[in-house]
């Protein structure tokens, strides 16, 4: 079964990159890019036709924003296979639907909140919470030409090597699924990986001299090496750097997602049978960080 990149389309800033990016990261996994509206406001669905024009105005609009785009990715990437559908359904629960059956789901990171089509900020917490297929938020204004460093005029540069991929890697826990998605992200943007853990000393037995943070990082270095030699391996032309991070996970991958072309992110996932949440690090993340951000499910 092929997979297709499923995007969440919303009129706003954020919803277009994410729209765009979806379309970009499609074509790089020769996979369809499949656009979806949803519509919970209005009228109830077989309606539409009976009711008069005012009302069904709203709808019309909804249906007008996912065809401009399906118009506007269609001209900008003639060679990717589209389809698009509007579904009336809360944003939430149809994003969730639409990940089943997703390679992987791209929606806006931020963005207002108001009715028709797909939220931004809330609903990516809640949805990366409930979803089991990998997430990735983007921001407004990211463009092709951001996934490049930047040339002589501190411009990103079409003609620039690519940026990097970062993964957040915590190596005293499962992290297969981040570094698959991860080595394969950057084999297929022909990037740099850079794999990053956050270390700190603990404190339960009093602030830890300078000889006992020494043996605590040589330690993790040493685990983290060990870690990545299988999958050096398996993803040969990859050029794979370990980095070392000292601090709390959530503070330290703000700061690594600064200049990287995509930061890839672990999530526990919930086996909760009431609530759901996304833990301190995907909070902070989708409020933070500006540049892409994948949130890959593991247990």
């Amino acid at each position: 079964m092929i997979r297709p990149v499923v995007t969440g389309v919303v009129d706003t800033g954020e919803g277009r990159a994410a729209a765009d990016w979806a379309a970009r990261e499609a074509l790089r996994r020769g996979l369809p890019l499949r656009l979806v509206h949803a519509w919970e406001a209005g009228l109830p669905e077989g309606e539409a036709e009976s009711a008069l024009p005012e009302l069904r105005a709203p709808q019309y609009h909804a249906r007008r924003v996912l065809h401009s785009v399906l118009d506007r990715l269609s001209e900008r990437y003639p060679q990717l296979h589209i389809t698009a559908e509007q579904v009336h359904r809360p944003p939430v629960p149809a994003l969730v639907a639409e990940a089943e059956n997703a390679e992987l789901l791209v929606i806006g990171s931020q963005g207002p909140s108001g009715l028709g089509g797909f939220l931004s900020g809330s609903v990516a917490m809640a949805t990366a919470a409930r979803i089991e297929r990998p997430l990735v938020l983007v921001g407004a204004g990211e463009t092709a030409e951001d996934e490049h460093l930047m040339d002589d005029d501190r411009e990103p540069s079409p003609h620039r090597p690519v940026r990097d991929v970062a993964a957040a890697l915590d190596i005293d826990g499962p992290c297969d699924e981040v570094l698959e998605f991860a080595f394969h992200a950057a084999e297929k943007r022909r990037a740099p990986l850079r794999a990053v853990h956050a270390w700190h000393a603990p404190l339960s037995h009093g602030v830890p001299d300078a000889a006992e943070r020494a043996r605590i990082r040589t330690a993790a270095e040493r685990e983290l090496v060990e870690l990545l030699v299988p999958w050096r391996q398996k993803f040969p032309s990859v050029v794979v750097k370990g980095e070392l991070r000292e601090g709390r996970p959530a503070h330290v991958l703000v700061g690594a997602a600064a200049g990287a072309g995509l930061l890839v992110v672990g999530r526990r996932r919930n086996r909760a049978a009431v609530g759901s949440r996304t833990g301190p690090v995907a909070h902070a993340l989708i409020h933070h960080v500006r540049e892409p951000v994948v949130l890959v499910p593991h247990d």
